[in-house]
């Protein structure tokens, strides 16, 4: 008698489940189960190793390479053959966020972000899959930078808290930052970040790594009039961009 299938830990469920090329599709869809997506996701966006998905998929090495190439066959199939592509079933279960499979969702909850050094600039980003995210008031993520004589020294992530634009700033000030780069963001969390001697740069947009770099060369692009909140930020916002020049410094 075969030994039954173990669950798989996912950090999360997808948030798009169907995908169809332009124009007419071809044969029927090919379904990529939920823990191959949790497997391409870790592996191919998050640029984790085999080993470390394995670990916190609580599977073995072996089944996660496994899983990958079935995965990364399927997806082919779709894009060569011009077949849909469904995310739906498989054998998993959701982490829930613990620090058992080292997920964003928990793994940096309860993280203390080192003390920062005499001479080091501390810059924090509003973070989602390496982007900067664009609702300050809703980030679930900060990426922390420690930079000092124009160069990254230190990066970590850290989890925000879940209690408004006030608990954000008083944790970010908690952290010791002195810069925080953002997209869009609301005159009340302006407020709150000025009172907590925190400079903005908002109105920004792309990848977080390459924002800081760019604003540790005086050359990040933001809006320095930027007013931004949930309620009126839609697909055609556009909040301008600005040069910071050599004033960032």
């Amino acid at each position: 008698m075969p030994r039954p299938q173990r669950c798989r830990k996912v950090c999360r469920e997808p948030e798009y489940c169907s995908f169809a090329p332009a124009g007419v599709a071809s044969g029927d869809a090919v379904v990529l189960t939920v823990d191959e997506y949790e497997v391409i996701r870790l592996v191919d966006l998050e640029k984790l190793t085999h080993s470390k998905v394995a670990e916190m998929m609580e599977i073995s090495r072996t089944t996660a390479t496994e899983i990958y190439n079935t995965a990364r066959e399927k997806i082919a199939d779709c894009i060569v053959n011009g077949r849909p592509l469904v995310v739906s079933g498989g054998s998993y279960a959701l982490c829930g966020g613990g620090k058992c499979c080292g997920c964003l969702r928990g793994a940096f909850k309860n993280q203390k972000v080192k003390t920062k050094g005499n001479g080091i600039m501390r810059i924090a980003v509003t973070y989602d899959n390496g982007e900067i995210f664009q609702h300050f008031g809703h980030t679930s993520f900060f990426k922390l930078y420690d930079a000092e004589e124009g160069r990254i020294t230190g990066e970590e992530i850290a989890a925000a808290p879940e209690n408004g634009h006030g608990a954000l700033a008083g944790f970010l000030k908690e952290k010791g930052v002195d810069v925080l780069i953002c997209g869009g963001i609301g005159g009340g969390a302006q407020n709150a970040l000025a009172q907590a001697g925190i400079r903005l740069y908002g109105g920004a947009s792309g990848s977080a790594d390459e924002a800081v770099k760019a604003f540790l060369s005086g050359g990040l692009s933001f809006d320095p009039n930027v007013m931004c909140s949930h309620h009126s930020h839609g697909e055609e916002h556009s909040c301008g961009s600005h040069s910071c020049g050599g004033s960032c410094h």
